[in-house]
C-alpha cells in the first residue's frame, strides 16, 4: 500500500485556515479590485461589509468605521467601485475577504452617482414633472432626427418608418452622440429645430452602450434643452434596459430607436383596415337608417290620408277663426271706445282750468269782503280811540293846568310839594305852568 506524502500530517481545521491566510495574506499583500457593490450591511459597530461582484464572481469586504472618512459619498447597493486593500481569511467561517484600505468612485461608479444626483436635482427642480409632458401628435407633418448619420440606430429608425408611414418627411440633424462636446451638439440641434419648425417631432436616437458611452444624454444642458423644447421630444436612446436622464425629461420615451418609429408614426396598413372597416360600418348604419326612415314615411302616409282633404279642412278652418277673430277685436274697439267717451266726460268734470277760475271768483270776492270789513273795523277803532282820548284829556293834569293851575316839585330831588311843611326857607322849587315853568327860592314857609 502506498500512502500519499500528505497524509503523513494531520492538521485541524484552525491549522489549515490559518496556513492559508498567512498564505494568502503574503501572496496577495495589497490588491484593487473593481466591481459592484451588494448585500451593503452596517451594524451598531460602524464597520461596512458588502459584497463586491462582476458578472461571474463575487468577494467579501470589510470597510472599518475608520477608514470611512476618506469616503467622497457613503456607500450604496448598486455602485461600480475600486477597493484597495489586503487579502485575508475570517477564520470562524472560513471565507476569505477583503479589508479595505481605500473605496473610490472612479470610473462607472462616478457617473453613477452624478447620474443620481443630477436625476435628484432635476427632480426637485420640477424637470420630470408629468404636467410639462406634451402628447404626440397622432400623424406628425414631419420628424427631425438628432443622431449620429454613421450608427446603426438611424438606419433601424428609417427603415421601420419606412414600413409605417413613408409620406411623413424625415430630416437628420448629424450630432456627436458620444465623447466631448456631444451634449452641446444635441442641445444646439434642439434649439435650431425649434427656432427652424413650427410643427415637427424631435427624436433622439441613439444605439446601446455602455454608461460613459451615454453620458451626453445624462448632462443637465442636454435635460435643459429638451425641458425648454416647444415641440415634443422622444427619447429613443439605447436599448430597453438603459435609463438616461433625457428619458424622464423627453415627453415620450422609447426603449429603442425601432420603437421610437412606431410610436411616433402611425401604422398606415392598420389605418387603411380601420379605413376600410369603418367605412363599411357607415355604409351599413346608413342603408339601415335609409331602410328605417321608408318604413316609418310610408306608414305615416298610411295614417296621414290624402293631405289635399287636411289642407281644405285647415283653410276652412282658418277662415272661421279669423271671422271670429275680427268680430272679437270689433266688440273689444267698441267697448274700448265707450270706456274712453266716459272717461273723457269725467274728465271734463275734472278739467283743473274750471276749477281754477272758480278758486280765483271766490278769492277775488274774499277780497273785496277783507276790504269792507277792514275799513269798517278802522272806523270803529278811530271812533273808540277819539272817545278815549276825550276822557283821557278830561282827567289830564294838562287841562287843569290850563285853567291856571300849576305843580310845584323841589328841584334837588324832583319831589312834588303837596304841602308847605315840605320845604324850608332856601329850597330852590320849579314851578311848572301851563305854559312854561318858573324857577324860585322859598324865602319863608307858612305851615
Amino acid at each position: 500500500m502506498i500512502m500519499s506524502p500528505y497524509a503523513a500530517r494531520v492538521q485541524t481545521v484552525t491549522e489549515l485556515t490559518r496556513s492559508i491566510r498567512g498564505l494568502l495574506e503574503t501572496e496577495f499583500s495589497f490588491v484593487t479590485v473593481s466591481g459592484e457593490i451588494s448585500n451593503l450591511k452596517r451594524p451598531y459597530s460602524g464597520h461596512c461589509y458588502f459584497t463586491l461582484k462582476d458578472r461571474e464572481a463575487q468577494i467579501r469586504v470589510v470597510l472599518f468605521k475608520g477608514q470611512q472618512r476618506y469616503l467622497e459619498t457613503a456607500l450604496q447597493d448598486g455602485q461600480q467601485v475600486i477597493c484597495r486593500g489586503r487579502i485575508s481569511v475570517y477564520e470562524p467561517r472560513g471565507e476569505y475577504q477583503i479589508i479595505a484600505d481605500f473605496v473610490d468612485f472612479h470610473g462607472t461608479g462616478a457617473l453613477q452617482i452624478a447620474f443620481d444626483n443630477l436625476k435628484k436635482k432635476l427632480t426637485d427642480e420640477g424637470l420630470f414633472d408629468s404636467r410639462h409632458k406634451k402628447p404626440l401628435p397622432f400623424l406628425p407633418e414631419k420628424i427631425c432626427l438628432v443622431t449620429s448619420p454613421r450608427g446603426a440606430a438611424v438606419f433601424d429608425f428609417l427603415r421601420i418608418a419606412a414600413t409605417r408611414f413613408p409620406a411623413v418627411p424625415i430630416a437628420i440633424f448629424p450630432v456627436r452622440v458620444q465623447g466631448e462636446g456631444a451634449a452641446e451638439d444635441i442641445a444646439q440641434a434642439i434649439r435650431t429645430i425649434n427656432n427652424r419648425e413650427t410643427e415637427a417631432v424631435i427624436v433622439l436616437c441613439r444605439g446601446g452602450g455602455s454608461l460613459e458611452d451615454l453620458w451626453a444624454f445624462n448632462e443637465e444642458k442636454t435635460a435643459w434643452a429638451i425641458y425648454e423644447s416647444r415641440l415634443p421630444v422622444v427619447s429613443a436612446v439605447g436599448h430597453e434596459v438603459d435609463f438616461t436622464i433625457a428619458d424622464f425629461v423627453a415627453d415620450h420615451r422609447s426603449p429603442t430607436p425601432t420603437a421610437a418609429a412606431r410610436d411616433v408614426l402611425p401604422d398606415r396598413a392598420a389605418l387603411a383596415r380601420q379605413l376600410r372597416t369603418s367605412t363599411g360600418r357607415i355604409h351599413n348604419a346608413m342603408h339601415r337608417k335609409i331602410d328605417i326612415l321608408h318604413r316609418q314615411t310610408r306608414f305615416a302616409r298610411q295614417r296621414l290620408g290624402d293631405p289635399t282633404a287636411m289642407v281644405t279642412h285647415f283653410r276652412l278652418v282658418l277662415d272661421n277663426s279669423q271671422l271670429a277673430m275680427a268680430g272679437a277685436v270689433a266688440a273689444v274697439f267698441h267697448r274700448k271706445r265707450e270706456l274712453l267717451s266716459r272717461l273723457e266726460n269725467r274728465l271734463a268734470g275734472l278739467n283743473p282750468a274750471q276749477k281754477v277760475a272758480q278758486r280765483r271768483q271766490l278769492v277775488a270776492e274774499l277780497a273785496d269782503k277783507l276790504q269792507v270789513f277792514t275799513r269798517m273795523h278802522l272806523e270803529r277803532k278811530q271812533a273808540e280811540f277819539a272817545k278815549g282820548a276825550m276822557l283821557l284829556d278830561a282827567v289830564s293834569p294838562l287841562a287843569v293846568l290850563r285853567r291856571g293851575y300849576g305843580t310845584v316839585s323841589r328841584e334837588s330831588d324832583g319831589r312834588v310839594i303837596r304841602a308847605a311843611a315840605e320845604v324850608r326857607p332856601g329850597d330852590m322849587l320849579r314851578i311848572r305852568l301851563h305854559k312854561g315853568q318858573l324857577r324860585s327860592t322859598v324865602a319863608e314857609s307858612d305851615s
